[in-house]
């Protein structure tokens, strides 16, 4: 008999998808989408549709191992699950003695995005414990920062009201690749006669489908917005009611933008004058609009301001309050999910002082320093070793001899390899827990498909294991996931009514809810803003008092031609790795037909550039900067400008040419705004290989 169970996928996306899984003889047999769930929409993205292939993959880790050879070398030998955590819980004591619970870092990001494995026992756990914190910055925070400063909270236009815009801009959003499942609102709204912009320096998929493509040089599109802003002000274009009852600081921008003429932008963003000015006046005229933003476009070392910039121009022609208006980064702070008890900060008060907080991307530097040494990283959800910046040197850090490192993962990955202790993580199939998303309104409880493989076990009970064996007493490590989840659902602010009605007894009888909010919901709708002011910042008191401008400003990013010329006389290449189609983030790259997919690890280059050099179209090239070089495929392609390159990634480097993967290229300088990761300020030479990895 073949049962027929819904599973919700874990993944660091916004389409947070409702899937079908069928099991025969307690074996997941198939995977599809849900029909009944609206956004999922009965299908699912090209990487979940081959989930088996993690699931029932032969690289698993269905039991605990310690590492029996040297770091890196990936030599193991199995133990038991109560060995492992009297292990770790042993080291963990011995190292609080001699260093102080300080020297403990826990590493884990978006591997899982469910409420109990991103942020719960493991939280209450290194709380209590004193333990370092993590400034988790990888992803959103520079996005996040900039947005917040203009909108007081992460909150957008319902994906489910854009068949009601009359132009959808997609401002460095993959939509087809990492957003899959708002195409069919996009598309509706394309029937119903709404036009669609991509802006973004990458000519991708869904670039491919647009009215309209600008590509602006990486790390300018500030300078664009505020043309735009200039266009709006100067040709009358923008809503001078709404602006007056709902922001602050129009007449200091009004005077500010006067100078950001389109051809003062063409100048920074390699545009033309006439796509600048036409771009706005379709902007302008044109209602309701929507602009998707996502988070690529912050991972500059002037993400923050850029996104601050880009998220002012709703306000200016008025469309928020209409349905299908305004703009959408996240939707995640329309849930008010209480996580403050699911973490329980508060354990923290026990310490006679706040422990430090080490920022996730300098964890090279963070593994190399010698006066606050970490001598312990507990590393879940996450693949350090692939995913984060300044790779060289983090791969340094991982071999140290004096590091004790615990990966708690599903397969062999990267940073497993240099782990000390390797424990079993389920899959979703195998787990249970609560999804909120941020890409649309629906609250979605998973509950497993089939029993754990071998001993995989969820970080929950992995960490209330090692309360118990430190010997810890706290209440708060006997709470159940069916506790938590209930604790979850507890909310506390002013949106406490956006869960009302949905208790974990409805949710584990339906799978999954929509938020109690109007269909298609409106935010702002009763011109109301969770800023200081109450109103949209245009001007932002709250800036200047953090010592950045109030204003919306552009600067180039300091790791570019305009801000390094010294250093681009030697890298003259601009680099951007944005999400490859069949990978996201390190995920999937494992599975055999992702890789197949996509082949190669692929450089993308005009062939102006590719001309220059000697390169040929398909010879694997040399990429490198001062910190370190790796090798692609070249590919050349109209998709990206003169002095710009591209690799959509993200490859493990286990699987890359020469050992390396793209972010040994990358820099680990932070962001203007929230610590944020800067990916895309790199510059970079290529020369050919004199290695073929064919």
């Amino acid at each position: 008999m073949v049962e027929v169970r819904r599973v919700i996928c874990p993944h660091d996306c916004p389409d947070t998808c409702s899937m079908i899984a069928k099991v025969e003889d307690g074996k997941v047999i198939s995977v599809g989408g849900d029909e009944e769930q609206p956004f999922t929409n009965g299908f699912l993205c090209t990487k979940t549709n081959h989930y088996l292939e993690r699931l029932y993959s032969p690289e698993r880790i269905l039991h605990p191992l310690r590492r029996v050879g040297a770091k890196g070398s990936g030599e193991f030998e199995q133990i038991s699950f109560d060995e492992a955590i009297e292990t770790i819980a042993a080291r963990f004591k011995n190292i609080v003695q001699e260093f102080g619970a300080e020297a403990i870092l826990p590493f884990s990001y978006g591997g899982n995005m469910g409420k109990l494995a991103f942020a719960s026992m493991d939280r209450r756990f290194f709380h209590y414990l004193g333990a370092s914190l993590l400034d988790r910055t990888i992803c959103a925070t520079a996005a996040t920062e900039g947005y917040l400063y203009t909108m007081g909270a992460k909150m957008g236009t319902d994906p489910e009201g854009l068949p009601h815009s009359r132009l959808i801009v997609a401002w460095g959003a993959n939509l087809v690749s990492s957003n899959t499942h708002i195409m069919p609102f996009v598309n509706q709204a394309r029937k119903n006669g709404a036009k669609l912009v991509v802006i973004d320096p990458h000519k991708n998929k869904t670039a491919e489908q647009a009215d309209i493509f600008l590509q602006p040089l990486p790390g300018t599109d500030g300078a664009l917005a505020l043309a735009v802003m200039h266009v709006l002000i100067k040709e009358n274009l923008y809503d001078s009611d709404f602006v007056e009852k709902n922001t602050v600081g129009f007449a200091q921008l009004k005077e500010h933008v006067e100078s950001f003429t389109p051809e003062w932008a063409a100048a920074q963003t390699g545009l033309t004058v006439d796509e600048i000015v036409d771009f706005a006046r379709l902007y302008g005229t044109i209602k309701p609009s929507c602009i998707r933003l996502n988070y690529g476009l912050s991972r500059h070392t002037n993400g923050g301001m850029m996104v601050r910039a880009v998220s002012c121009l709703p306000a200016l022609v008025g469309t928020w309050g209409k349905v299908g208006g305004g703009a959408m980064l996240s939707v995640s702070g329309t849930f008010p999910l209480n996580q403050a008890a699911l973490e329980r900060s508060d354990l923290l008060k026990r310490h006679h002082k706040v422990p430090r907080t080490i920022n996730m991307i300098k964890l090279g530097e963070a593994l190399d320093d010698k006066e606050n040494p970490v001598k312990a990283l507990f590393v879940y959800n996450s693949n350090p070793a692939a995913v984060v910046p300044d790779q060289k040197r983090v791969i340094e850090g991982l071999k140290r001899d004096d590091l004790f490192t615990v990966v708690h993962e599903q397969v062999m990955t990267d940073t497993a390899l240099y782990a000390d202790i390797v424990l079993p993580a389920p899959t979703v199939f195998e787990d249970f827990d609560l999804y909120g998303s941020y890409g649309h309104l629906y609250l979605q409880l998973n509950q497993p498909a089939v029993p754990p493989l071998g001993e995989a076990t969820a970080n929950v009970e992995v960490f209330r294991a090692l309360a118990k064996a430190m010997g810890y007493t706290d209440p708060c490590f006997d709470d159940s996931a069916e506790d938590m989840v209930r604790q979850a659902l507890q909310p506390t602010g002013p949106l406490a009514e956006h869960l009302e009605g949905i208790s974990y007894e409805r949710l584990k009888e339906e799978g999954f809810v929509r938020l109690n909010v109007p269909y298609p919901y409106v935010p702002f709708a009763d011109g109301h803003y969770p800023t200081p002011s109450g109103k949209i910042e245009l001007y932002s008191e709250t800036l200047l008092r953090a010592g950045l401008p109030p204003l919306p400003v552009h600067s180039p990013s300091l790791e570019s031609p305009e801000a390094a010329p010294a250093l681009a006389a030697r890298y003259p290449l601009r680099f951007v790795s944005p999400a490859a189609h069949h990978f996201l983030n390190s995920s999937f790259a494992d599975m055999p037909t992702m890789r197949r997919r996509e082949k190669y690890p692929i450089l993308e280059m005009n062939s102006f550039d590719a001309a220059c050099r000697g390169l040929q179209d398909g010879a694997w090239v040399r990429a490198f900067n001062d910190r370190g070089e790796t090798f692609f495929k070249l590919k050349i392609t109209d998709a990206v400008k003169t002095g710009v390159t591209c690799h959509v990634s993200l490859w493990w480097r286990k699987y890359s040419p020469g050992g390396n993967n793209c972010n040994v290229l990358t820099s680990a300088e932070a962001a203007d705004m929230g610590g944020g990761a800067t990916f895309h300020s790199c510059l970079i030479e290529v020369q050919a290989s004199h290695e073929n990895f064919d």
